[in-house]
């Protein structure tokens, strides 16, 4: 025999929980009579059949047919107060959810004219808070059947809308603003973002209440991910990566320490680029532009891969590093990987 439900509540402050069924799985057995109490930041939503019915708002209710008369028209009137009658009972939050977190989880490419290599590489994070502005529209559209539906099955789905319109609004702003002035405009980014979401976000039953970028600041690994979006050439690759390693050779007093007393910790990536392009350009100035005698080996990188250093001296990858084992060959190895300077490449052909 089926339980008749003489009280339908939910008494938690759903910190976590957009949604609760009620019960959470299968449906309510109600009667005339019966009572649904709905807290101050709840809202229930009667289903049947698939249909949204009632709704009912903060209080105590009794269901009798003046209150619920839609479900009451759908069933008939014919029975009496015992019968009893069955239907969905959603209990929707309608409280604020209120620091949420976003992130870029993969920096965004924006224009960047007049400087570098005229692009660069953003990322953010913030927070952003919503509540549920149609409560009917969110259960038909995105909760359906399910028993609980919790902050973390839509989280991934909210973030990917903002993103989406950060991005896009990035991609428009930054045709006139360069990176510094886009760095310096996170409140007008971050309303701007807001306001550009809201029609999503309303379409599946939200209103976005806030939207904040805490931190806008370009890339810490600019030149693996520019090289990985097809942005850079392998020589200005190897140029970019070998500056950021001695960058982070230079922070680091525990490791590295010969690199570190070499290059000195206040020299910065974008003099390290200079100086290599620099160098690239004086090795392929012949004698009749100042004197100079062409280098051995015309046009090569100041720093170089195993690889291009055995294109350069056509021999396979691994003689070169053969004679970097055999200490022939000086490199200095960053990780697990080496880099040969042009200088030692041509110490080496010296002999």
């Amino acid at each position: 025999m089926a339980r008749i439900f003489d009280v339908v509540e939910y008494a938690s402050e759903m910190k976590d929980e957009i949604v609760r069924r009620f019960p959470e799985t299968g449906i309510a057995d109600l009667r005339i009579g019966s009572q649904v109490i709905v807290r101050e930041s709840q809202r229930v939503i009667f289903y049947r059949d698939g249909k949204a019915l009632d709704e009912f708002g903060p209080g105590r209710h009794t269901i009798i047919t003046a209150n619920i008369p839609k479900i009451i028209d759908l069933i008939g009137k014919a029975f009496n107060d015992r019968t009893p009658f069955t239907a969905e009972v959603y209990f929707v939050s309608m409280r604020e959810f209120a620091d949420r977190k976003w992130g870029t989880p993969q920096p965004i490419l924006v224009r960047n004219p007049g400087m570098g290599l005229g692009v660069a590489l953003l990322q953010g994070f913030g927070n952003y808070s919503f509540q549920v502005k149609d409560p009917q529209q969110f259960v038909t559209q995105i909760v359906g059947a399910n028993g609980v539906y919790r902050m973390a099955d839509i989280e991934g789905r909210l973030r990917s809308m903002l993103l989406s319109k950060l991005q896009d609004l990035l991609g428009e702003t930054a045709a006139g603003k360069s990176v510094a002035e886009l760095i310096g405009l996170t409140e007008e980014i971050g309303a701007a973002v807001r306001a550009k979401a809201q029609d999503d976000f309303a379409a599946i039953g939200l209103l976005l209440k806030s939207f904040y970028i805490s931190n806008l600041k370009p890339s810490d690994k600019s030149a693996e991910e520019l090289r990985a979006m097809g942005m850079l050439d392998m020589q200005t690759y190897t140029q970019l990566q070998a500056a950021d390693a001695l960058r982070e050779a230079a922070r680091n007093e525990s490791g590295g320490a010969g690199l570190t007393a070499g290059i000195g910790a206040g020299v910065g990536l974008g003099g390290v680029i200079s100086q290599s392009l620099q160098g690239m350009t004086g090795s392929q100035t012949g004698a009749g532009g100042g004197g100079q005698i062409p280098s051995p080996q015309v046009g090569l990188p100041d720093v170089m891969t195993p690889s291009e250093a055995a294109s350069a001296l056509k021999v396979s990858e691994e003689d070169v590093l053969a004679a970097i084992t055999a200490g022939d060959l000086k490199a200095r190895k960053i990780g697990a990987a080496y880099r040969i300077s042009k200088e030692a490449l041509e110490e080496f052909l010296k002999g």
